[in-house]
């Protein structure tokens, strides 16, 4: 191995040792405690050397869902796989999608929330975010209705399944109701 090739493979893993940490920090604290003094901190590197990573605090929220989205990715393809049948693979979707949301909040916040610099339905949309999509896609393409275009009807589900995660999260929907909650989208937006 090269010195060069060793040197990437170290900026790489202090790469990963930052996104990590400001996941987990997020998590346990949330985003207002992502500090580029607290992370220097806690991974025991200097601030400059996060700076040489990422220009700040922003760019670091756009780079942890870039990782998120891969996880999310295969959790509604690893759930719509296991279920037989369009409906069961349609619920199976829902719930591993409310499912992520509910157990990775921070991580939710800064894929869909917060303002990481990310594009979102563009050219230029990172591959990660696009491959989230199409996990949904997949699914409820294939029960989207006659005349309806899969792919606006994929951004419809989602929106519905966010705005469940989202009212969810903040204490807005009694939680005893979150599986009815999900058989009614299932059974009157995909119609299954």
């Amino acid at each position: 191995m090269s010195v060069r090739e060793r040197k990437e493979r170290e900026r790489a893993g202090r790469e990963r040792l930052i996104l990590a940490t400001a996941r987990e920090l997020a998590e346990q604290q949330g985003w207002d405690a992502v500090t580029t003094r607290r992370l220097a901190e806690r991974i025991e590197y200097s601030q400059p050397v996060l700076y040489s990573h990422f220009r700040g605090k922003r760019e670091i929220i756009g780079a942890v869902p870039l990782e998120a989205a891969a996880e999310m990715a295969a959790a509604l393809r690893a759930a719509a796989y296991a279920a037989d049948g369009p409906r069961a693979r349609v619920t199976a979707l829902a719930r591993a999608y409310l499912d992520f949301a509910e157990h990775n909040p921070a991580v939710y916040d800064a894929m869909f929330l917060l303002d990481g610099g990310l594009a979102f339905a563009e050219e230029d949309t990172p591959e990660p975010l696009k491959d989230a999509f199409a996990a949904l896609l997949e699914t409820l393409g294939e029960v989207a209705g006659d005349g309806v275009h899969p792919g606006l009807f994929t951004e419809v589900f989602w929106a519905a399944l966010h705005g469940l995660a989202t009212l969810a999260r903040a204490g807005r929907l009694p939680p005893e109701d979150t599986e009815w909650r999900t058989e009614l989208l299932v059974d009157r937006l995909a119609m299954v």
